[in-house]
């Protein structure tokens, strides 16, 4: 299949380029339809090409737009004028191939859109689409976008989502004069997925009840099912979490298919080189090294600890806590001792041959690095993060 993208050097246009010679070039295996070409149609692009790609296409992504124009009158130019050129000079060719078309829920110019330039321009756009596929018998998809956010979204333009996460990875102040304004918002890869399912004729169909999508088979518009309600005081509560993980160690509560899942991949991707790595703290003495990696509320901590050659570390025991002890390099024993008897387990462990060991609530352990050459280094997991106040950890030897 030969896919024309206009609009390819645009947010939308990247990650849907990107995703499409991914499936060309064989690095995503998982689709059940192949890519021979990607024909990117941008500003800089030539009539020549356009003319080429139009003839050529089996499927075109209208995403060519304009959203921040010097004058009014550019919305329509640039979100009318140009879809006329691609719909006529796609008739010219004779080419029927189903085309996408990207709006606005602006269209609607329902309540605050009501007065909406770009608004009214989209809804022309939409209406000059559903014309062409009466007068041509092409297919069309025409979709209502709800506010967008993921990576390489253009800060400072027409996302708020860009521009919070870019002040707040780079220390910068952000500005809210509503925390309960609640926004709908459409993360980019579920968008993607939408738009393979169109390419596939299987679009999710919709009428509008105002800026509402209604699931209907034989709707004229498509829609996006997957969008997620959220205020602007939950995305810069959220935002702050993230940018604080480094220094508290706290992986914040990311469900699968979350909201929140899908902004922190977002706000890690305007991280600066400066942010991209950080340091943790090594807790070090004569014996080795003892550093935290990462902690959650639910789940636990992550540790690592370093024992130099012939060094025995741990001598104690948990009423309650549990915890895995992963050797990952070096040559160690590790011992438990029930609490009370004389009941030993061994444990010869190698990074040669990594397994898990469970520290038993009840036993007291410990780990001993049996090289006298090489440390030992033992990846650590507790089910708690560790409270001082409150540590569940007692002395006693093996």
């Amino acid at each position: 299949m030969k896919i024309l993208v206009t609009g390819a050097k645009g947010f939308v246009g990247r990650n849907l380029v990107e995703s499409l010679k991914n499936i060309r070039y064989k690095k995503d295996r998982t689709r059940h339809f192949s890519v021979k070409e990607v024909y990117e149609y941008d500003i800089d692009s030539t009539k020549e090409e356009l003319e080429m790609f139009c003839e050529k296409a089996d499927f075109i992504f209208h995403l060519a737009g304009v959203n921040r124009p010097k004058n009014e009158k550019e919305y329509m130019e640039g979100n009318f004028g140009f879809s006329s050129v691609l719909l006529d000079t796609l008739k010219v060719y004779n080419n029927k191939a189903p085309v996408m078309l990207s709006s606005s829920i602006q269209a609607s110019l329902e309540g605050r859109y009501a007065e909406s330039d770009y608004g009214k321009s989209k809804l022309a756009g939409e209406n000059l689409f559903f014309a062409y596929a009466e007068e041509t018998g092409s297919k069309v998809y025409v979709y209502r976008f709800p506010n967008l956010f993921g990576k390489w979204c253009r800060p400072n333009y027409n996302s708020v989502i860009a521009t919070f996460c870019h002040n707040i990875a780079n220390d910068l102040p952000i500005k809210i004069n509503d925390r309960s304004i609640e926004l709908e918002m459409l993360y980019i890869d579920d968008l993607i997925e939408e738009m393979f399912w169109a390419l596939k004729d299987k679009a999710h169909r919709c009428h509008y009840d105002g800026i509402v999508p209604i699931p209907n088979d034989g709707g004229k518009f498509c829609y996006c099912p997957i969008t997620h309600k959220v205020t602007l005081g939950e995305i810069a509560d959220l935002l702050e979490t993230f940018h604080e993980q480094p220094n508290t160690l706290v992986m914040p509560e990311i469900p699968d298919n979350s909201f929140a899942k899908k902004l922190y991949s977002t706000y890690l991707s305007y991280l600066p080189q400066g942010k991209t790595s950080f340091s943790l703290k090594m807790n070090r003495d004569e014996r080795g090294s003892f550093t935290e990696l990462m902690k959650s509320d639910k789940t636990g901590q992550f540790s690592v600890n370093i024992s130099k050659p012939g060094i025995t570390k741990g001598q104690h025991w948990h009423h309650s806590k549990w915890e895995f002890f992963i050797v990952v390099s070096g040559h160690g024993l590790i011992e438990m001792r029930k609490i009370g008897t004389n009941e030993v387990r061994s444990f010869e462990v190698s990074g040669d041959k990594i397994e898990a060991i469970h520290m038993l609530p009840g036993f007291t352990h410990n780990i001993k690095n049996l090289s006298y050459t090489e440390d030992l280094v033992t990846v650590m997991w507790a089910n708690e993060i560790f409270d001082p106040e409150k540590p569940d950890t007692y002395f006693e030897e093996v």
